[in-house]
Parts: C-alpha cells; structure tokens; sequence
C-alpha cells in the first residue's frame, strides 16, 4: 500500500475529488497555503494499493494542468533611504500537482 500526497490548485480540488472518489479512492482534503504564491491550495491525503497507483495518478493529470497566471512581485527602489518598495507584474505558471508517494507499513481503520 502507498500513501499519495497531492498538492493541487483550489480551482482544480473538487473536480478531483469527484472523480477520485467516483472511481472508489478514499481521500482525506487539507486546506493548505503554498510559500511561494501564498495563495491557498489542497492538499489531499490518498491511500492506495500499490496496482491503483498508476490509475489514480493518470486521474490527478487529466485533472489539475499547468497554466500561466499574472502576479505582483515587490522590488526595492534603489537610492532611497528608507525601504520603499515597488511591484510589478510577473507571469508565473501555477497549477500541475506535485505528488509524494511513500510507502505504508500498515494501513488500519479502526
């Protein structure tokens, strides 16, 4: 059995777990907040048995797809003497799921 941590956009995490959970998944949703955005994210908790993990990874692709997105980022003003700060807009791509699979030496429900 392996345990699978998916972290994923908001936008993308109820169609994800419609579909999950439509094809028998069991998961557990955390809200969470990603460092470099600070923006919030879902984290989702699946265990699976190690023949279904392909499956429920070609799920999480069909899912959550990588796309670009405007965002201000803050500059120093050079010359001041105080810090005064700028922002200008960047093209940051977001979205996509980043996925840890570990290994369960046991698995309970109790």
């Amino acid at each position: 059995m392996k345990l699978i941590i998916a972290i994923v956009q908001d936008e993308d995490s109820s169609k994800l777990l419609s579909k999950l959970m439509q094809k028998g998944y069991g998961v557990t949703k955390l809200a969470t907040t990603g460092g470099f955005l600070k923006a919030g994210n879902t984290t989702l908790l699946l265990g699976v048995e190690d023949d279904r993990i392909p499956e429920a990874v070609k799920i999480i692709e069909s899912v959550c797809k990588s796309r670009k997105q405007m965002t201000s980022a803050s500059t120093t003003i050079a010359g001041l003497t105080h810090s005064e700060y700028t922002t200008y807009p960047v093209e940051v791509t977001v979205g996509g799921a980043t996925l840890f699979v570990l290994s369960i030496d046991q698995f309970m429900k109790v």
